[in-house]
């Protein structure tokens, strides 16, 4: 059996998520294009959603770390069909809420079909008589819709705030609920990051609906073959977190991809669960890439791996009380050459057009040029954002800010 070192390993991921830096995997010298989007959905196969605006929205982060300054219209308009491009991604309950290729929204039928996906659907029946029906002839005919609207159109009182003071209208449930089975599905995003729901038949291209939808066990074969080709190497259990796969149907799906000479059996130094290698995955000798990666980045949104890999243990404290956060409200990694160098919390102080840096924290073992390139990585965010600058809080902690602050300050204009 191959043996990977934990560095051949670490390289191998990095190459496959399109981090590896001036080598085949550069950022575009030219600006981006939907085809260089298109060769980076490819690539790692989903963006995951949410709904944070802290700094920017989750599914933006991935693409600024990969290609480096985009406009995000080139985004939504993959999200969108149009008299001059194909609709490129859908959304669905793949790792989490995510965009994906319409192709494998289909492979996520089965899904939709299972009987834990319809509980919602049966429990707005019984509480809403006729609400289902009544929805789906509102988007029949006006559709896409958001919630709100269809709301509206029904005449319906909200109801009191329940649920840590949300509260989903009977249109949100009847409209989730047929989401969740694909009988609708999300046209694109509004301004305000609100689904505009349609009929799945009128959002998936015609050439995606007239093709077979694989069964069950096809459809997760080619899952995780996506999930393979993204992690470069991995185990079953890093294969299955990529869509949220059943183990023993991972397992299953991986032997059917190894005798096929898809994947091949070997050894990570230091891990105790075998991991297979893509047959496609480089194995670099140095990788040189620069990236601030978001707390849902398909490189870091598997907790156990990224602690396998980098040694880095990490969580979004998002939802933990202000004074006992360790780092940060909406901490990110900071990716340099083949290691986690940094944590950095970020927060896009718009009215004021400053990117602020709340906490910056090194990492056991990082380079010392690592606050050099920081800065420089903050600054191209900021550049992004559409920020004037990079501020240091004044209230800021961890032990790398004094360092960042200096680094900062000599880029300042």
């Amino acid at each position: 059996m191959r043996t990977l070192t934990l560095a051949q390993a670490r390289r191998t991921a990095i190459a496959a998520q399109g981090l590896a830096g001036p080598s085949a995997q550069a950022r575009p010298a030219t600006t981006v294009t939907m085809a260089h989007l298109q060769r980076l959905i490819d690539r790692i196969g989903l963006l995951q959603i949410d709904s944070v605006n802290v700094l920017a929205r989750a599914h933006l982060l991935p693409v600024m770390a990969r290609l480096g300054p985009y406009d995000p219209a080139l985004l939504d308009r993959a999200t969108r069909a149009s008299a001059t491009g194909p609709r490129r991604l859908v959304e669905y309950w793949a790792h989490e809420a995510s965009f994906i290729p319409p192709r494998t929204y289909q492979l996520l039928r089965w899904r939709m079909a299972e009987p834990r996906s319809h509980v919602p659907f049966q429990r707005v029946r019984d509480q809403h008589e006729g609400l289902l029906e009544q929805v789906l002839e509102i988007l029949q005919e006006h559709g896409p819709m958001t919630a709100r609207q269809v709301h509206q159109m029904l005449g319906h009182d909200r109801g009191p705030a329940v649920h840590w003071g949300w509260n989903w209208t009977g249109a949100k449930q009847a409209l989730e609920a047929h989401f969740r089975i694909g009988t609708i599905t999300a046209a694109h995003r509004t301004a305000q990051f609100e689904r505009a729901y349609d009929l799945t038949e009128r959002v998936l291209p015609p050439a995606v609906l007239s093709a077979p939808v694989p069964d069950r066990s096809t459809a997760i074969i080619e899952l995780v073959r996506i999930a393979a080709r993204a992690h470069g190497v991995g185990t079953v259990a890093c294969l299955a977190d990529y869509f949220r796969l059943p183990m023993a149907d991972t397992q299953r799906a991986v032997q059917h991809l190894q005798a096929t000479g898809v994947l091949q059996e070997v050894q990570v130094a230091h891990w105790k669960a075998p991991a297979y290698l893509h047959h496609q995955a480089r194995v670099p000798r140095r990788t040189e890439g620069r990236a601030l990666l978001a707390p849902f980045d398909p490189l870091v949104f598997e907790r156990d791996r990224l602690a396998a890999l980098f040694g880095m243990h990490y969580r979004i404290e998002i939802y933990t009380p202000a004074n006992q956060r360790r780092y940060g409200y909406y901490t990110l990694p900071f990716l340099l050459g083949e290691q986690m160098a940094a944590r950095v919390d970020l927060k896009a102080v718009r009215p004021r057009a400053q990117l602020l840096v709340r906490s910056a924290f090194r990492e056991p073992g990082s380079p010392g040029h690592t606050a050099a390139h920081l800065a420089a990585e903050l600054a191209e965010m900021a550049r992004w954002l559409g920020l004037d600058h990079v501020r240091i809080d004044h209230d800021g902690r961890g032990d790398l800010l004094p360092e960042l602050s200096h680094h900062v300050d000599r880029a300042a204009p």
